[in-house]
């Protein structure tokens, strides 16, 4: 496995994040827009899971694109998604807290302001992001994941450098795959984030500016989950925002 196998395998649940999008979108989206899309595992999923469905995967990274280069009905872009266009599509989705990226608020609302104009009149815009008691603090974090071969992934979660004055992160993830007890792959430093890690609350602010509705704030996947549901003292959450008619 490389790395991104271990990401899509350890991180990304796309069949789960599809369905919230299609609940959120309230209707029959048929075309997704992932930015930041990485390897597309969304983008990959979603023409996968209905063959009238089609979509757009933007990355900066053309390496990670390959996986989505000759899929059927999925046109991957190399470009920078502040700038990039193509046909309007019905959600777009921006997750993996991606949004980290873009250090500057004026980098975010030119963002945002791309996305308002990819969109389609009463389409979806998705974007995550985290907080909470350990969003600043250092320290590792592992999880197990069984593979269908019998071996177990461990990926480990590093919060390496944080300063909350100025709300920017470093974390660090690496992948160790151990079979029949044995170490069988150690992929250090896998991925390296140097985040400007956004609020809720500038999140929001920064979406009403730029043309959408105020966003619903979802701590979970749950399609029956209520507005007001508790985000806990450690968090991740989805905001979804329409645009604004």
């Amino acid at each position: 496995m490389d790395r991104w196998e271990c990401y899509e395998h350890a991180v990304q649940a796309p069949r789960e994040t599809l369905a919230l999008l299609v609940h959120e979108h309230g209707a029959a989206p048929r075309e997704l827009g992932e930015d930041f899309a990485g390897s597309a595992a969304l983008a990959r999923a979603w023409v996968a899971s209905d063959a009238t469905r089609r979509a757009v995967a933007v990355d900066l990274d053309a390496h990670a694109l390959q996986r989505a280069a000759h899929v059927e009905r999925l046109q991957a872009l190399v470009a920078d998604v502040r700038r990039v266009r193509h046909a309007p599509v019905d959600v777009l989705h921006a997750g993996n807290f991606s949004l980290g990226y873009l250090h500057t608020r004026q980098e975010l609302l030119e963002y945002l302001r791309n996305a308002v104009a990819r969109l389609r009149d009463g389409g979806v815009f998705a974007c995550d992001t985290f907080g909470g008691a350990s969003a600043f603090q250092l320290g590792v974090a592992t999880r197990t994941h069984p593979l269908p071969d019998g071996a177990v992934l461990t990926s480990i979660w590093r919060r390496r450098a944080a300063d909350p004055r100025t709300a920017r992160v470093e974390n660090v993830l690496s992948f160790r795959i151990v079979r029949d007890g044995e170490l069988v792959a150690r992929l250090d430093d896998a991925f390296e984030y140097r985040w400007r890690l956004w609020s809720i609350s500038e999140l929001s602010d920064a979406l009403v500016e730029c043309g959408f509705e105020p966003p619903r704030v979802r701590a979970s996947t749950a399609l029956d989950e209520p507005d007001d549901a508790p985000l806990g003292e450690d968090f991740a959450v989805l905001l979804c925002a329409r645009i604004r008619r």
